[in-house]
Protein backbone atom coordinates (compact mmCIF):
# COMPACT_ATOMS: atom_id res chain seq x y z
CA UNK A 1 0.00 0.00 0.00
CA UNK A 2 3.16 2.35 0.82
CA UNK A 3 4.87 1.67 -2.56
CA UNK A 4 1.79 2.44 -4.54
CA UNK A 5 1.33 5.20 -2.43
CA UNK A 6 4.82 7.04 -3.09
CA UNK A 7 4.47 5.56 -7.05
CA UNK A 8 1.40 7.84 -7.30
CA UNK A 9 3.15 10.74 -5.96
CA UNK A 10 6.07 10.54 -7.91
CA UNK A 11 3.94 10.67 -11.07
CA UNK A 12 1.80 13.70 -10.07
CA UNK A 13 5.56 15.00 -9.41
CA UNK A 14 6.28 14.63 -12.79
CA UNK A 15 3.60 15.40 -14.53
CA UNK A 16 4.41 19.28 -14.07
CA UNK A 17 1.16 20.40 -13.82
CA UNK A 18 -1.29 21.71 -11.47
CA UNK A 19 -0.34 18.61 -8.90
CA UNK A 20 -2.98 17.38 -6.18
CA UNK A 21 -1.71 17.87 -2.82
CA UNK A 22 1.80 19.60 -4.60
CA UNK A 23 2.01 23.21 -4.09
CA UNK A 24 4.15 24.07 -7.46
CA UNK A 25 5.87 27.57 -7.78
CA UNK A 26 6.40 28.71 -11.34
CA UNK A 27 6.03 31.33 -13.03
CA UNK A 28 3.28 31.64 -15.95
CA UNK A 29 4.50 31.77 -19.99
CA UNK A 30 2.93 35.65 -19.25
CA UNK A 31 5.30 36.32 -15.97
CA UNK A 32 8.29 34.68 -16.95
CA UNK A 33 11.03 36.98 -17.51
CA UNK A 34 15.07 36.48 -17.60
CA UNK A 35 17.22 38.97 -17.26
CA UNK A 36 21.16 39.73 -17.77
CA UNK A 37 21.43 41.54 -14.63
CA UNK A 38 25.00 41.76 -14.77
CA UNK A 39 27.19 41.96 -17.60
CA UNK A 40 30.94 43.27 -17.30
CA UNK A 41 34.40 41.47 -17.77
CA UNK A 42 34.09 40.78 -13.97
CA UNK A 43 30.97 39.14 -13.05
CA UNK A 44 28.35 37.90 -15.41
CA UNK A 45 24.71 37.17 -13.66
CA UNK A 46 21.77 35.83 -15.38
CA UNK A 47 17.87 36.13 -13.27
CA UNK A 48 14.68 34.46 -13.39
CA UNK A 49 11.80 35.51 -10.96
CA UNK A 50 9.81 32.55 -9.83
CA UNK A 51 6.10 34.39 -8.18
CA UNK A 52 5.92 33.82 -4.52
CA UNK A 53 8.82 32.19 -4.11
CA UNK A 54 12.20 34.27 -4.79
CA UNK A 55 14.59 33.87 -7.56
CA UNK A 56 16.56 31.68 -9.23
CA UNK A 57 20.39 33.15 -10.24
CA UNK A 58 23.53 31.79 -12.61
CA UNK A 59 26.41 33.44 -12.02
CA UNK A 60 29.94 33.48 -13.27
CA UNK A 61 32.81 34.92 -12.01
CA UNK A 62 36.62 36.29 -13.67
CA UNK A 63 39.12 33.48 -12.90
CA UNK A 64 41.46 31.03 -14.89
CA UNK A 65 38.65 28.69 -15.58
CA UNK A 66 35.53 28.86 -16.31
CA UNK A 67 33.42 28.76 -13.25
CA UNK A 68 29.24 28.68 -13.32
CA UNK A 69 26.91 28.70 -10.26
CA UNK A 70 23.77 28.70 -9.06
CA UNK A 71 21.86 29.46 -6.07
CA UNK A 72 18.09 29.55 -5.86
CA UNK A 73 17.17 32.04 -3.32
CA UNK A 74 14.07 31.69 -1.33
CA UNK A 75 11.78 34.15 0.61
CA UNK A 76 11.47 31.89 3.19
CA UNK A 77 14.38 30.30 4.07
CA UNK A 78 14.59 26.65 5.21
CA UNK A 79 13.63 25.99 8.90
CA UNK A 80 16.12 22.98 8.78
CA UNK A 81 18.11 20.65 6.68
CA UNK A 82 16.12 19.46 3.67
CA UNK A 83 16.75 17.11 1.19
CA UNK A 84 15.47 17.84 -2.20
CA UNK A 85 15.67 16.02 -6.01
CA UNK A 86 16.52 18.46 -8.92
CA UNK A 87 15.04 16.91 -12.43
CA UNK A 88 14.21 18.34 -15.81
CA UNK A 89 10.54 18.27 -16.39
CA UNK A 90 8.70 18.72 -19.78
CA UNK A 91 6.14 21.45 -19.58
CA UNK A 92 2.86 20.97 -19.95
CA UNK A 93 2.70 21.73 -23.17
CA UNK A 94 5.34 18.87 -24.32
CA UNK A 95 3.35 16.12 -23.04
CA UNK A 96 5.45 12.31 -23.16
CA UNK A 97 8.34 14.06 -22.77
CA UNK A 98 10.46 11.92 -19.77
CA UNK A 99 11.70 13.72 -17.09
CA UNK A 100 15.71 12.94 -16.58
CA UNK A 101 17.65 13.49 -13.07
CA UNK A 102 20.11 16.42 -12.54
CA UNK A 103 21.27 16.03 -9.07
CA UNK A 104 20.51 15.41 -5.42
CA UNK A 105 20.58 18.75 -3.00
CA UNK A 106 20.45 19.08 0.53
CA UNK A 107 18.80 22.63 1.69
CA UNK A 108 20.88 24.29 4.45
CA UNK A 109 19.20 25.44 7.41
CA UNK A 110 18.22 29.34 6.84
CA UNK A 111 20.72 29.20 3.81
CA UNK A 112 19.50 29.51 0.20
CA UNK A 113 20.19 26.59 -2.49
CA UNK A 114 22.86 25.98 -4.28
CA UNK A 115 23.70 23.10 -6.74
CA UNK A 116 27.29 22.37 -7.84
CA UNK A 117 29.26 23.78 -11.23
CA UNK A 118 27.79 20.90 -13.38
CA UNK A 119 24.70 20.63 -12.56
CA UNK A 120 24.30 24.37 -12.79
CA UNK A 121 25.60 23.93 -16.15
CA UNK A 122 23.20 21.00 -16.72
CA UNK A 123 20.06 23.43 -16.08
CA UNK A 124 20.91 26.13 -18.29
CA UNK A 125 21.01 23.47 -21.08
CA UNK A 126 18.34 22.01 -20.21
CA UNK A 127 16.58 25.44 -20.60
CA UNK A 128 17.83 25.87 -23.63
CA UNK A 129 16.17 22.84 -24.83
CA UNK A 130 12.93 23.69 -23.45
CA UNK A 131 12.93 21.52 -20.16
CA UNK A 132 11.82 22.89 -17.11
CA UNK A 133 15.01 22.36 -14.24
CA UNK A 134 12.38 21.63 -10.99
CA UNK A 135 13.48 21.40 -7.20
CA UNK A 136 10.78 18.55 -5.00
CA UNK A 137 11.18 18.33 -2.03
CA UNK A 138 8.96 18.04 1.13
CA UNK A 139 7.86 21.19 2.95
CA UNK A 140 9.73 21.29 5.73
CA UNK A 141 6.50 23.64 7.58
CA UNK A 142 4.02 21.09 6.75
CA UNK A 143 4.66 17.49 6.42
CA UNK A 144 1.99 16.68 4.49
CA UNK A 145 3.04 19.01 1.60
CA UNK A 146 5.31 18.60 -0.96
CA UNK A 147 6.48 21.22 -2.86
CA UNK A 148 7.92 21.50 -6.57
CA UNK A 149 9.67 25.03 -7.96
CA UNK A 150 10.25 24.96 -11.56
CA UNK A 151 12.42 27.20 -13.50
CA UNK A 152 9.83 28.64 -16.84
CA UNK A 153 11.96 28.00 -20.13
CA UNK A 154 9.81 30.68 -21.68
CA UNK A 155 11.74 33.63 -23.34
CA UNK A 156 14.71 32.07 -22.17
CA UNK A 157 17.07 31.96 -25.17
CA UNK A 158 17.46 35.82 -25.87
CA UNK A 159 19.25 36.81 -22.33
CA UNK A 160 20.72 33.06 -21.98
CA UNK A 161 22.46 34.00 -25.47
CA UNK A 162 23.96 37.59 -24.02
CA UNK A 163 24.53 35.38 -20.81
CA UNK A 164 27.33 33.00 -22.30
CA UNK A 165 28.49 35.93 -24.93
CA UNK A 166 29.32 37.18 -21.63
CA UNK A 167 30.83 34.62 -20.15
CA UNK A 168 33.29 34.54 -23.08
CA UNK A 169 34.44 37.91 -22.27
CA UNK A 170 35.12 37.68 -18.41
CA UNK A 171 38.54 38.10 -17.72
CA UNK A 172 41.24 35.45 -17.52
CA UNK A 173 42.10 36.04 -13.88
CA UNK A 174 40.40 37.01 -10.77
CA UNK A 175 40.73 39.39 -7.85
CA UNK A 176 42.82 36.57 -5.33
CA UNK A 177 44.83 36.28 -8.72
CA UNK A 178 46.26 39.74 -8.01
CA UNK A 179 46.01 40.85 -4.84
CA UNK A 180 49.25 39.97 -4.10
CA UNK A 181 51.55 40.66 -6.58
CA UNK A 182 55.62 40.91 -6.82
CA UNK A 183 57.45 42.86 -9.32
CA UNK A 184 60.86 42.95 -10.28
CA UNK A 185 63.20 44.83 -12.23
CA UNK A 186 65.73 44.88 -14.49
CA UNK A 187 68.19 46.58 -12.60
CA UNK A 188 68.18 48.72 -9.68
CA UNK A 189 67.58 51.98 -11.54
CA UNK A 190 65.73 49.96 -14.28
CA UNK A 191 62.66 49.96 -16.10
CA UNK A 192 60.44 46.45 -14.81
CA UNK A 193 61.13 43.80 -16.23
CA UNK A 194 58.46 42.25 -18.97
CA UNK A 195 57.03 39.79 -16.47
CA UNK A 196 56.41 42.66 -14.13
CA UNK A 197 54.96 45.09 -16.66
CA UNK A 198 52.48 41.67 -17.68
CA UNK A 199 50.99 41.84 -14.31
CA UNK A 200 50.78 45.90 -13.45
CA UNK A 201 48.97 45.84 -16.89
CA UNK A 202 46.30 42.46 -15.15
CA UNK A 203 45.90 45.22 -12.28
CA UNK A 204 45.20 48.35 -14.52
CA UNK A 205 42.27 46.38 -16.48
CA UNK A 206 40.67 45.12 -13.57
CA UNK A 207 41.02 48.21 -11.60
CA UNK A 208 39.20 49.54 -14.75
CA UNK A 209 36.14 47.83 -14.04
CA UNK A 210 36.40 47.46 -10.50
CA UNK A 211 37.98 50.07 -8.11
CA UNK A 212 36.67 49.36 -5.16
CA UNK A 213 39.78 48.18 -2.63
CA UNK A 214 39.41 48.83 0.99
CA UNK A 215 43.21 48.71 1.15
CA UNK A 216 46.64 49.11 -1.13
CA UNK A 217 49.69 48.23 0.56
CA UNK A 218 53.08 48.45 -1.16
CA UNK A 219 56.41 47.36 -0.27
CA UNK A 220 59.77 48.18 -2.09
CA UNK A 221 63.58 46.55 -1.91
CA UNK A 222 66.79 47.07 -3.60
CA UNK A 223 69.59 44.72 -3.52
CA UNK A 224 72.26 46.02 -1.41
CA UNK A 225 74.68 47.27 -3.78
CA UNK A 226 75.67 50.83 -3.73
CA UNK A 227 74.83 53.00 -0.38
CA UNK A 228 72.21 52.20 2.22
CA UNK A 229 71.34 56.10 1.60
CA UNK A 230 70.99 55.68 -1.98
CA UNK A 231 68.84 52.40 -1.75
CA UNK A 232 66.55 53.83 0.52
CA UNK A 233 66.18 56.60 -1.50
CA UNK A 234 65.96 54.13 -4.51
CA UNK A 235 63.35 52.17 -2.80
CA UNK A 236 61.07 55.12 -1.58
CA UNK A 237 60.84 56.53 -5.16
CA UNK A 238 59.95 52.94 -6.94
CA UNK A 239 57.12 52.74 -4.11
CA UNK A 240 55.68 56.73 -4.63
CA UNK A 241 56.03 55.37 -8.62
CA UNK A 242 53.78 52.37 -7.48
CA UNK A 243 51.38 54.46 -5.52
CA UNK A 244 50.62 56.92 -8.41
CA UNK A 245 49.79 53.95 -10.37
CA UNK A 246 47.00 53.19 -7.87
CA UNK A 247 45.94 56.96 -7.76
CA UNK A 248 45.55 57.14 -11.43
CA UNK A 249 43.85 54.17 -11.67
CA UNK A 250 40.95 55.82 -9.36
CA UNK A 251 42.06 54.56 -5.89
CA UNK A 252 41.52 56.80 -2.81
CA UNK A 253 44.78 58.34 -1.32
CA UNK A 254 44.22 57.73 2.15
CA UNK A 255 43.41 53.88 1.02
CA UNK A 256 47.32 53.18 -0.30
CA UNK A 257 50.58 52.88 2.23
CA UNK A 258 53.84 52.67 0.64
CA UNK A 259 56.93 52.84 2.04
CA UNK A 260 60.66 51.87 0.93
CA UNK A 261 63.03 49.30 2.94
CA UNK A 262 66.13 49.88 0.54
CA UNK A 263 67.92 46.98 1.39
CA UNK A 264 66.50 45.09 4.59
CA UNK A 265 64.65 42.13 4.26
CA UNK A 266 66.37 40.25 1.28
CA UNK A 267 64.82 37.24 0.29
CA UNK A 268 67.47 35.83 -1.94
CA UNK A 269 71.91 36.48 -1.89
CA UNK A 270 72.95 39.32 -3.17
CA UNK A 271 76.24 37.41 -4.15
CA UNK A 272 74.96 36.14 -7.54
CA UNK A 273 72.97 38.52 -10.16
CA UNK A 274 70.41 36.35 -10.26
CA UNK A 275 69.82 36.96 -5.99
CA UNK A 276 69.76 40.57 -6.65
CA UNK A 277 66.96 40.85 -9.39
CA UNK A 278 64.75 38.42 -6.61
CA UNK A 279 65.43 41.24 -4.23
CA UNK A 280 65.07 44.28 -6.69
CA UNK A 281 61.49 43.84 -6.03
CA UNK A 282 58.33 45.96 -5.45
CA UNK A 283 55.19 43.93 -3.10
CA UNK A 284 51.90 44.77 -3.80
CA UNK A 285 48.98 43.64 -1.31
CA UNK A 286 45.67 44.38 -1.85
CA UNK A 287 42.41 43.92 -0.09
CA UNK A 288 38.93 44.46 -0.67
Amino acid sequence: MQLKRGVAIISALLSCSAYAGVRNYVASIEQSHWSLATSTPLQCTLKHTIPNFGTAVFNSKAGRSTDLGFVLQMKRKPERATRASLRSVAPSWRPGVPARDIVSVTYQAQYDAEVPKQAAWVMLTELEQGMQPTFFYQDWYNPFDQVAVSLNSANFQNSYFEFVSCIDSLLPYSFEDIAFTVLNFRDKNGKLTSDSRRKLSRIREFLAYDPTLELVLIDAYTDSFGSEDTNMAISNEQADKLRQFFVDAGIEDDRIVSQGHGEKRHIATNVSSRGRAQNRRVVIRMER
